[in-house]
């Protein structure tokens, strides 16, 4: 129980820290930055697996596996390219509140696509966050777009995943290896047009490190949980959007006015609603269990 918490919290600080590492290659097009990212990421599950001698799987991948498997590519592509866009455009605080609303998507989700019956406290949270987006949304005059992308296409990833056979690391993979195609024809055109970003050693050695940043939380996420009741997942997955949030505001000076306030004011509401009710659930669970 302990390392699985362990687990957990390394892959949320690491999440929750990355706009600390992306802020370093801000100057590089976010488009390049992703095919770097997934590139590199590739590179180093192929490592992973080929030192584990972990390949059998993939001779294994079914036509409906890959098929799955590009949807949630995309999906992820996409979750990746608005994140690494949001970070280097001074827009952290927008993208942590698309994942402080993910879990109240994921119950959206799960009603509208797999016919799940969330109990109504669980529509009291959903509620809450859907009028902190339109009070957002009112006194901005536009949609907060970018944690909606974020918090949509993270949580129809997670619901093709959520079906999905293979692990973590295997889906990590296999998800690369799909994208790897356009990522090393997109990097090959922009070098031929002479408009390829970081060229400098230390250009490289960032780029480099987003495959092991990736797929290394992934990893954390993937044991931690395998360890640790989904309640408590549910609660130590705050500490990301968490520490966004703070370095957004603190440390990156992002505005922070009454108005973004109030509406997240309601969505921490909703979440901490939506907890307190997971939670308690739990323990109703637990004692209902018999010795």
């Amino acid at each position: 129980m302990n390392a699985g918490v362990l687990y957990a919290l390394g892959a949320y600080l690491s999440w929750g820290l990355f706009p600390l590492y992306f802020r370093q290659i801000a100057a590089i097009p976010a488009l390049q930055i992703v095919a770097h990212r997934t590139l590199w990421s590739l590179a180093f599950v192929a490592v992973v697996l080929l030192v584990t001698g972990h390949l059998r799987w993939l001779r294994e991948v079914r036509a409906a596996t890959w098929r799955r498997f590009t949807i949630s590519a995309l999906l992820i592509a996409v979750n990746w390219l608005t994140y690494v866009w949001a970070v280097g455009h001074g827009h952290v605080i927008d993208a942590s509140l698309g994942y402080f609303i993910n879990p109240l998507v994921n119950v959206a989700l799960g009603f509208a696509v797999l016919h799940e019956r969330p109990r109504p406290v669980q529509w009291l949270a959903v509620g809450l966050a859907a009028f902190g987006v339109l009070w957002l949304t009112v006194a901005a005059g536009r949609l907060p777009w970018i944690a909606l992308v974020l918090a949509v296409s993270f949580g129809l990833y997670g619901l093709m995943r959520k079906t999905a056979t293979l692990g973590a690391i295997e889906g990590l993979a296999l998800e690369t290896l799909i994208l790897a195609p356009l990522a090393l024809a997109g990097l090959a055109f922009w070098a031929q047009a002479g408009s390829l970003a970081g060229q400098t050693a230390v250009d490289w050695v960032w780029l480099i490190g987003t495959g092991p940043v990736t797929a290394g939380a992934l990893l954390l996420f993937a044991a931690g949980a395998r360890r640790i009741p989904l309640a408590t997942l549910g609660i130590v997955q705050y500490v990301s959007p968490t520490l966004q949030f703070l370095l957004g505001v603190f440390l990156f000076q992002e505005a922070m006015d009454a108005t973004r306030l109030v509406a997240f004011g309601f969505i921490w509401a909703a979440l901490a609603v939506y907890s307190a009710e997971g939670l308690w659930q739990a323990r109703r669970a637990a004692v209902a269990r018999p010795a």
